[in-house]
């Protein structure tokens, strides 16, 4: 869900389709459309139905950060910011 809060808020407020999203996180559509679906039902991410751009082409969902998701995506970039907010390296001792 970091990541995927990282991408939308790097372009908010545009909107994205599933598979523009899935081609910059990385994730894929088994994960990525029940995590889009997870954040709408929490509030931070707003979908709505688009026109296809081209006659014969299907409507297609879009996604965007709603203002709750993008405090939140501002709040979890400054904790990941901080020194020491990351779990480090696991060292066994010697």
């Amino acid at each position: 869900m970091l990541l995927l809060l990282e991408v939308l808020a790097a372009r908010a407020p545009d909107w994205w389709h599933g598979y523009e999203l899935m081609k910059a996180t990385g994730l894929l559509s088994g994960t990525i459309y029940p995590l889009l679906m997870r954040m709408t039902d929490q509030g931070l991410v707003e979908a709505q139905w688009q026109e296809p751009a081209q006659p014969g082409r299907p409507a297609r969902h879009a996604y965007r950060l709603t203002a709750a998701g993008l405090r939140l995506a501002s709040e979890v970039g400054k904790d990941t910011r901080r020194p020491g907010s990351l779990p480090g390296p696991v060292v066994s001792p010697a």
